[in-house]
């Protein structure tokens, strides 16, 4: 192959070998339909066009998890969530039934429940089709689940492999012992029974209408968040989780008032339900949000300096002081070396990329932070890290953080009290340690024996 010319390579890809991203945003077209992406692919290496190719499209969605995936087939990448998007790109590698499976963090983006069944769903075409996969993963415990044999990469080296049992069981070199050890673990400091209360929500609805017909009428909902209430104070984190689609995304940028609503959003105390967007512009340099992707929420074109002190002139913060001071200070306190302030994001680890990210939030000196997924994308090491940074964080500015997330085991280390979402509704919200040890709603059930 390594000679190959372009015709046998087009050939092969695709067909013999295909390939599973792992950011589907930048590897899905956007201006394509799912359904015509999909049958792209069965029309050009296998012929299929027509009811016949629309049947088999259907059916490799509804194996890796769409609900109602026909309403599903006229839709375009922008309109699913991060884990939706993630299980058309397996449909799509899927679709020719490879000899070779490539997959790359397929999983990331998927919340546990829909992780185990893609991983079955592998598992079982890698038997019954006797596909070879080879599966590249920051998580150990999907490589515990799936792998035969393992290979650990270190700065381009493999520096062990084995079969997966010995390797697991009884690693030989120092990065594999390191690895196996990484886990986020402990648990926040307790919440003062006296600590204001940051922002709270009172049945919170945000429904999106569904529309048809030549004259666009409302026909139904799509009720991504129905009725929901919580509270968060001083020094609080809590986890929202849920799969993916569940409204956890939509439940806080409802919150930020970055979309509309309806029910009771109160943020330090002050009704902001009604705000206007000239109104809100005080508040919001105490209210920020860090995102699931730093490489796609990071300009390219801006430097870590830019980046970072860009809230510092819209919000007038510490005028007198020199930009790059505060740049500086914060970006000690997020453990990135200040030398580094003019480089781009892309000369950045994905672990620093997301310090970059927490930094320009925190350089403002917020009062609630919002996480979306901040760990998903890192390696077990860098996730340590990155929820050690978090806590002392909190520790130090008493900062209140809803902590969005599809890992349950990092919810468990940073929460204090958590939200289960599913479909836009909460099926259960209380203690983190009670929710854990007796969860109530079988869904919640299912969502922990995923885990183990």
């Amino acid at each position: 192959m390594v000679g190959a010319n372009d015709k046998l390579l087009r050939k092969v890809r695709g067909n013999d070998i295909s390939f599973i991203f792992q950011e589907p945003m930048t590897s899905l077209n956007p201006l394509h339909t799912i359904e015509k992406q999909l049958g792209e692919s069965l029309a050009l290496h296998q012929g299929v066009v027509g009811a016949e190719a629309r049947a088999r499209i259907l059916d490799l969605l509804e194996k890796v998890g769409i609900v109602d995936a026909e309403s599903r087939l006229g839709a375009y990448p922008h309109q699913l969530s991060g884990g939706q998007r993630q299980r058309v790109m397996i449909a799509m590698a899927l679709a020719n039934k490879p000899d070779v499976l490539i997959a790359d963090e397929p999983t990331t983006a998927l919340d546990v429940t829909i992780q185990a069944q893609i991983l079955d769903l592998l598992k079982e075409l890698k038997d019954s089709e006797g596909m070879g996969l080879l599966f590249i993963t920051h998580d150990l415990g999907i490589v515990r689940r799936i792998a035969d044999r393992v290979c650990v990469m270190q700065q381009g080296e493999i520096v062990e492999q084995g079969p997966a049992r010995d390797v697991f069981e009884n690693p030989q070199h120092p990065y594999t012992v390191k690895l196996l050890g990484a886990e986020p673990s402990g648990r926040p400091d307790p919440v003062p029974a006296d600590a204001e209360l940051i922002a709270s929500t009172d049945q919170l609805k945000v429904w999106f209408p569904i529309q048809k017909g030549f004259l666009r009428r409302t026909v139904d909902h799509v009720k991504a968040v129905n009725g929901a209430s919580l509270s968060v104070r001083a020094g609080e984190t809590v986890g929202i989780v849920g799969e993916s689609g569940s409204g956890k995304t939509t439940l806080a940028l409802a919150i930020m008032r970055l979309i509309s609503s309806e029910g009771g959003i109160d943020f330090m105390g002050q009704d902001v339900r009604s705000w206007s967007t000239r109104e809100l512009r005080r508040l919001r340099k105490d209210m920020q949000i860090v995102f699931q992707d730093p490489f796609g929420s990071l300009s390219p074109r801006m430097t870590c300096m830019q980046i970072i002190s860009e809230g510092l002139a819209i919000h007038k913060v510490d005028p007198d002081r020199n930009p790059r001071e505060l740049v500086r200070d914060v970006m000690i306190e997020v453990g990135l070396d200040p030398v580094t302030m003019d480089r781009y994001p892309h000369e950045f680890s994905g672990g620093q990329r997301q310090r970059i990210a927490i930094a320009r939030a925190m350089v403002l000196r917020p009062r609630l932070l919002v996480l979306d997924e901040p760990t998903s994308a890192l390696d077990m090491t860098v996730q340590v890290q990155i929820v050690d940074l978090l806590r002392n964080l909190q520790r130090k500015y008493g900062l209140a953080y809803l902590f969005i997330s599809h890992d349950l085991k990092v919810v468990r280390a940073m929460s204090h009290k958590v939200m289960v979402m599913k479909r836009g509704d909460v099926v259960e919200y209380g203690d983190v340690d009670a929710l854990y040890d007796n969860p109530k709603s079988e869904y919640t059930r299912t969502l922990l024996q995923a885990t183990t």
